[in-house]
């Protein structure tokens, strides 16, 4: 049986895209649908371009408990990934796909972890910081905001002249690299 995932983001989709590439024909998993909060995310084209369902799913759709079950069970979703998802996920989703819905977070957690560090707020904390390195959290998704179990880390060095938009492109490159490649082994872990 194919696992179905669910990608839930905010933005751009770059990690969607690339997720749903690199799962394309493996016979194990595939992105089945694409969640996101916001109506004019670009998100939306990619998966359109790239043959994806895709649903607009608000704060206030994920206040309804049942009604949200039920658009995934329908579609059969046995997984979710966050990738750029900027709302606190519900306790009841959480509960529900317990250690079957994983985050990726831009920085070695728990540094620059919480409320409101994200994107471009956690590259500019790196860079105020003098950090020497940096790189990506992919973890379990908990009801403490980046506290879940971490599944892996994968650093890269800075230098004291990087910028921040240079760390986001070092993040990005590790994003690309082991997310997709982590997500179809927790899976095949699972099975």
């Amino acid at each position: 049986m194919v696992n179905r995932i669910a990608v839930f983001v905010s933005g751009n989709g770059s990690n969607f895209e690339n997720i749903t590439r690199y799962l394309e024909g493996n016979g194990k998993a595939e992105v089945a649908l694409l969640v996101s909060n916001k109506a004019d995310a670009f998100a939306l084209k990619r998966a359109e371009n790239l043959g994806v369902e895709s649903v607009v799913w608000t704060k206030s759709d994920f206040a309804d408990e049942q009604r949200t079950l039920r658009m995934l069970s329908e579609r059969n979703i046995s997984f979710i990934v966050l990738a750029g998802f900027l709302l606190m996920v519900p306790a009841y989703l959480i509960r529900h796909f317990n250690r079957r819905m994983v985050n990726i977070h831009p920085s070695l957690l728990p540094k620059y972890g919480g409320k409101g560090m994200y994107g471009n707020h956690v590259h500019e904390a790196v860079k105020a910081a003098g950090e020497t390195e940096t790189g990506i959290t992919i973890h379990y998704v908990s009801e403490v905001c980046d506290g879940g179990d971490i599944i892996r880390q994968e650093k890269t060095a800075l230098t004291p002249n990087d910028t921040p938009d240079d760390i986001a492109m070092k993040v990005h490159a590790l994003e690309k690299e082991y997310f997709p490649q982590t997500i179809l082994e927790i899976i095949e872990d699972k099975e």
